[in-house]
């Protein structure tokens, strides 16, 4: 088409803009990025659908019903992120939309198709590798086919890292040479960097240790070793390079690093990743940074599927952004987060497929009234869905929401505290999501007034045990954050790392003022902490076989004491005796005057625990919890014990119990849902 043609047809769209039509712009994969865009024309990328937009709207306001950017069916490799800023957004009566074509499957690739793969045949190679792995591992080189970028593991610190480059095969997350290739090795015994035994821990920079394992010996000389473990408690990870190798001792010694550590002690566990020789399963692969050579055992025949490397870091990104829409969208391959949202207001991910991510589904920063609905995230390297806004100092609420979302499978990079769906800040709505198969955290949450209704847990906390599935998010946790809803959830098979126990509702050190009503907790370790908190409330809930319904400390009276410190100077900085603050929470007007640290005002009431243990409270706690109106250890009456019924003549009505509407909770059918019915997954989830 000649400029004047282009040009003919750019004046047209100004007119529709000008005349109030709604205006549409077409994108596919035999599109052609000079074409105008129309659907008999369209263009080839997202990119050049946005920068149309732009020139749209330079030449005037865009028509009352916006923009619609209608995406064809096909494999779109992004060659770097779709960037928007604030000249791309839209408004409340003319909003842009990106959106599949209805009943078309749109794939949106930050990686790479990686090709020209051959048997490893370099006798150099095949003598680092098992046996069993010859005439089994595929080479290619990356080089050859233009990548470049081949960033390996990096940022390492306690809870989280980067993965970097990833391979990816038929949809899946293909495994890092590792050994063992399931569970971990153990720490015999903690050595200095002397080799003096330190009685079981010293400084994680200083360690060397033994390990009993004589497969030690295979990665003498082995280059870029990473060890991933627990090195001190089973909540804190990390990922630290290996120095040094003596197979005569079965020693290892950490190489120095400048991370935060814990430490490390005799016992705990590790693995060790990014190690050619471990190279001897199926779905293992290995990157030769050097000669950018891939190395890859594939779990199926290579012709089967497509291998992919991840590419682009946060496939899509928006800075200030308005008005605009995702719909129905597959994101995949990437490294980093698939959205990464920052400021505007009013964005929205819908019916969207986000998997195979290094990192988070979609991240969200500031701004307000950003969404996330219908969308199915599974298999990213840390996180699903974060949610960050609102101004705690004026108690503004951001009004951010994920609804109706399935999060599942996550955190199979960094296994803790990456949490399935997240709510910081002030006024978010965490609302009829399933979120199952998470190693730690499903719901994090912090700040205040955060809303947590109608959600479906189940398979989480198996990774580690001192955390919870609904988990107050920390560091500081205080008597400030406060105003929050947990109601009507049920959470299910939850019962820690190795069954050693875990907590269902936990509010970490002194947290206060959540009320936690209306749950339904079967077979959950513990099913709520209250952890020296006040004014929460623990009304109506179902407690089903459950090790015990509840455990209540008082925390602050003993070893979190100093919890009290930070917390008074946090109220003194938020002008807690001024309003808004005076105005929404009354009950912290004279807080310091009124033995702060105890666990005050918590009111247990109205609940039922069937087939499993009551609570416990510690006794320098009891005097300041009201229980009232339980039903324990008596038979409730089910209907249907599958839904939760109670017969009417059930001893819990006159207590004045109140009905859980089981029916409500969880995914619901919706025009807006990525799929339906949804695929769930049953069973434990087997030890990494």
């Amino acid at each position: 088409m000649n400029n004047r043609v282009i040009a003919l047809t750019a004046g047209v769209l100004i007119l529709a803009c000008r005349s109030g039509v709604a205006a549409a712009l077409c994108v596919a994969t035999n599109g052609n990025d000079s074409h105008p865009g129309t659907d008999e024309k369209p263009f080839a990328s997202l990119a050049r659908a946005r920068d149309e937009i732009r020139r749209m709207k330079a030449g005037g306001p865009l028509p009352l019903g916006g923009v619609t950017v209608e995406i064809r069916d096909g494999i779109y490799e992004l060659a770097r992120p779709l960037a928007l800023t604030d000249q791309d957004s839209g408004t409340p009566i003319a909003p842009i939309v990106y959106r599949a074509r209805r009943g078309e499957a749109v794939r949106i690739v930050g990686g790479r198709a990686v090709t020209g793969w051959q048997l490893v045949t370099d006798q150099a190679i095949l003598k680092r590798l098992e046996r069993a792995a010859q005439n089994k591992v595929y080479q290619a080189d990356l080089k050859a086919l233009g990548i470049s970028d081949l960033q390996g593991i990096g940022n390492a610190g306690v809870y989280q890292s980067d993965p970097g480059l990833e391979l990816f095969f038929r949809d899946q997350p293909m495994t890092l040479a590792r050994y063992p290739n399931s569970g971990y090795l153990h720490i015999a015994d903690v050595l200095d960097a002397n080799g003096i035994v330190k009685s079981g821990q010293v400084q994680t920079a200083q360690a060397k240790f033994v390990c009993e394992d004589p497969r030690l010996a295979r990665w003498v000389g082995e280059q870029g070793i990473w060890l991933h473990g627990f090195w001190f408690w089973d909540w804190a990870d990390q990922r630290i390079p290996l120095g040094t190798v003596d197979p005569a001792t079965r020693t290892l010694g950490l190489a120095p690093q400048s991370g935060h550590s814990y430490g490390i002690r005799k016992g705990q566990w590790f693995y060790a990743e990014n190690v050619l020789p471990e190279l001897d399963s199926p779905g293992e692969w290995y990157l030769d940074r050097e000669t950018s050579i891939l190395y890859f055992w594939p779990p199926a025949p290579l012709a089967s599927g497509q291998a992919v490397v991840s590419i682009v870091r946060d496939p899509i990104q928006l800075n200030d952004v308005s008005n605009v829409s995702f719909r129905g969208l597959l994101i995949e391959a990437g490294r980093g987060s698939a959205m990464v949202i920052k400021g505007g207001s009013n964005v929205r991910v819908i019916g969207c497929t986000i998997r195979n991510m290094g990192n988070w589904g979609v991240k969200v920063y500031g701004g307000s009234g950003h969404g996330v609905a219908g969308c199915d995230l599974y298999q990213t390297g840390q996180g699903g869905i974060h949610l960050e806004g609102g101004d705690r100092k004026t108690l503004t609420p951001a009004g951010h929401y994920a609804d109706n979302n399935h999060v599942h499978h996550t955190a199979r990079w960094d296994p803790v505290y990456q949490q399935g769906i997240t709510a910081f800040g002030v006024g978010n709505r965490l609302t009829h999501n399933l979120i199952d198969h998470v190693p730690h955290v499903a719901i994090g949450f912090s700040g205040n007034d955060q809303v947590i209704e109608y959600n479906e847990i189940h398979n989480a906390v198996f990774q580690s045990n001192d955390a919870g599935a609904i988990y107050t998010s920390p560091p500081d946790e205080t008597w400030s954050m406060r105003g929050h809803r947990i109601r009507y959830n049920y959470l299910h098979e939850i019962r820690g790392f190795r069954g050693k126990g875990c907590f269902g509702v936990y509010l970490d050190d002194c947290f206060s003022s959540a009320d936690i009503s209306g749950n339904i907790f079967r077979e959950v370790a513990t099913a709520i902490l209250i952890g020296g908190g006040r004014d929460n409330t623990m009304t109506n809930n179902l407690f089903i076989k459950c090790d015990r319904a509840f455990s209540i400390d008082a925390r602050g009276l003993g070893w979190a004491k100093g919890v009290g410190e930070f917390a008074t100077k946090e109220l003194m900085a938020l002008n807690y005796k001024q309003p808004p603050w005076s105005i929404r929470y009354p009950e912290l007007l004279n807080i310091l005057e009124d033995e702060p640290l105890a666990p005050k005002g918590n009111v247990v009431a109205r609940n039922i625990c069937w087939g499993g243990q009551w609570g416990s409270t510690e006794p320098k706690a009891e005097p300041y919890v009201a229980f009232r109106d339980n039903l324990v250890e008596t038979d409730p009456l089910f209907e249907d014990e599958s839904n939760f019924t109670l017969r009417d003549g059930s001893p819990a009505f006159k207590l004045g119990f109140q009905r859980i509407p089981f029916e409500k909770i969880g995914l619901y059918q919706s025009e807006d849902r990525a799929s339906w019915p949804v695929a769930r997954s049953a069973g434990s989830p087997p030890e990494p």
